[in-house]
């Protein structure tokens, strides 16, 4: 089958962490990539100083590599965190500080979805009370996409990995996806499909393609077991990229999975260097 007219990116806070933040979008310009996405690179602060915002927008621009992907801050990634936006506190507090920062540095080099984690379950806490704090921050965020004339999305992740993070089933996402549409009227939140993570749950992968590709903003893909590149694994992601593009989805395949005990730039073997290039 291959991959016909699917457009990759690669995730680099997880491919190429092997060298500086920095040096990152040309080791993928090297492999033959054209585009990328990150993680907020940031663990630390929400707000780093305008230097280093300019440092990774001369990197990306110097590489000639089109950012289409931004994680709004989540705390510590990789580690315990899975987000900020639903933490009553400080955490909350520093989600909304980066909401403008990191809408201004997408729309800085063209980025046109920002990808916000929805945060852990706390405990002793009313689980009500953090959902009503994350539709409030998730629509501050879906408005601050949509002057930049970006997508908000919304992650699914994976009850064996992240136990505490609430949305772990693609019906999860989609409602808190619509709760958000409907809040703003903009229409501009989206699910991502991550088929890693849908499979670790358990789900029908052909299923939530069929149910949810017309609501799907982006997609990410690794094998499972292991997270690792295509082939390493038994899930069949051709045939389901496949389905992907057959329902309609035309948007960026995100490229999130480990390298293995090998060099990022070595683990691009399963896709051939014509069909890393896209437009």
């Amino acid at each position: 089958m291959g991959y016909p007219d699917q457009r990759f990116d690669v995730n680099l806070s997880i491919l190429f962490t092997e060298l500086p933040l920095l040096e990152r979008p040309a080791a993928a310009a090297a492999a033959g990539f054209t585009a990328v996405e990150l993680w907020w690179p940031w663990i630390e602060t929400p707000t780093p100083p305008q230097a280093e915002l300019d440092a990774l927008k001369k990197a990306l621009d110097g590489a000639g590599t089109r950012l289409v992907g931004l994680n709004l801050y989540a705390g510590q990634l990789p580690g315990p965190d899975r987000g900020a936006l639903s933490v009553p506190g400080p955490e909350s507090d520093r989600f909304r500080a980066n909401i403008e920062v990191a809408a201004d540095f997408a729309a800085s080099v063209g980025c046109t979805a920002l990808n916000a984690l929805y945060g852990n379950r706390v405990e002793g806490t009313d689980p009500r009370v953090q959902d009503t704090l994350a539709l409030e921050n998730l629509v501050a965020a879906a408005r601050a996409a949509d002057r930049i004339g970006a997508i908000l999305l919304v992650e699914t992740l994976n009850k064996p990995e992240s136990p505490l993070y609430p949305l772990v089933s693609a019906p999860a996402a989609i409602e808190v996806v619509d709760k958000v549409n409907a809040a703003t009227g903009l229409g501009n939140a989206k699910f991502l499909l991550d088929l890693y993570h849908l499979s670790m749950n358990g789900e029908d992968l052909s299923q939530a393609i069929k149910a949810y590709a017309a609501k799907t903003g982006h997609v990410q893909i690794a094998d499972n077991p292991g997270r690792g590149a295509p082939g390493t694994g038994s899930l069949p992601l051709e045939r389901l990229l496949g389905e992907l593009k057959d329902a309609g989805y035309a948007g960026w395949v995100g490229l999130e999975y480990k390298p293995g005990d090998r060099p990022s730039a070595e683990s691009f073997d399963w896709l051939p260097a014509s069909a890393r290039a896209a437009g």
